[in-house]
């Protein structure tokens, strides 16, 4: 199996730490984030990944080849000349997918997600499964009762995308930046800017392809894009590693 991690970001809110390393690199219990997900995936069985990188890249590059790339096949997307947010990023990494359903996971999440069961739920005719929770956050995307993507909401200004969006009957969802993609993913980016994120892909393209939700039970995750989160993230991953 086949996977993206976004690695790329510059890790602002991680500051200072990302002063002098990429976020990938900041370390958890005295691994870095990168090796974290890297050794989930590999137990899960993806044997196949693709990591996108701009902020010392070289680093990261270091890092897998002191590590034999964990036994895997590992390929570098270099994104330094230009960040290109998720869309942009995987949109970039094209050539690495084949005809098959892919994972693509944020770096900086943890998860006590069973990836498996993720790519097992994910429908070949679906666009994309979204791995969301219902967790408080101030921006949602809004799923019908089939719990399918019709939009996104900013609870705290009112805005909505599509704008002027109905949500009456729609049920809002956090999301956690896992996601499974099929393929003809990349057939809806022929006319995005050469960086976009997959949120906007998504809300361009929910009304005519199924995004999917997907809501793990006894779902925790936990997002290390913020300083203060790290000693948080070390205690989560005593009580669920």
């Amino acid at each position: 199996m086949k996977a993206m991690i976004f690695a790329a970001g510059l890790g602002t809110r991680l500051k200072p730490l990302t002063d002098r390393i990429p976020k990938a690199l900041v370390p958890i219990q005295g691994k870095p984030l990168l090796e974290h997900l890297i050794l989930k995936l590999k137990a899960a069985g993806f044997d196949e990944l693709v990591i996108n990188v701009h902020h010392f890249p070289d680093q990261i590059i270091s890092f897998l080849q002191q590590k034999n790339n964990f036994g895997l096949h590992i390929d570098i997307s270099d994104e330094r000349d230009m960040l290109l947010d998720t869309g942009g990023g995987l949109l970039k990494a094209r050539r690495f997918f084949a005809d098959e359903p892919f994972l693509a996971h944020n770096v900086d999440i943890l998860s006590n997600l069973d990836l498996k069961d993720l790519m097992s739920a994910h429908c070949k005719n679906d666009l994309a499964t979204m791995v969301v929770s219902q967790r408080q956050t101030a921006r949602y995307l809004l799923f019908n009762t089939k719990n399918q993507l019709r939009g996104w909401q900013n609870i705290q200004t009112g805005e909505t995308k599509p704008q002027g969006l109905n949500t009456d009957g729609l049920h809002p969802l956090a999301f956690s930046g896992i996601q499974v993609l099929s393929p003809a993913i990349f057939d809806c980016m022929s006319d995005m800017p050469p960086k976009f994120s997959m949120i906007d892909l998504y809300l361009k393209c929910c009304t005519t392809h199924n995004i999917q939700a997907y809501v793990p039970n006894n779902y925790r995750m936990l997002d290390v894009g913020k300083i203060n989160m790290i000693q948080e993230a070390e205690d989560f991953l005593v009580n669920f590693n």
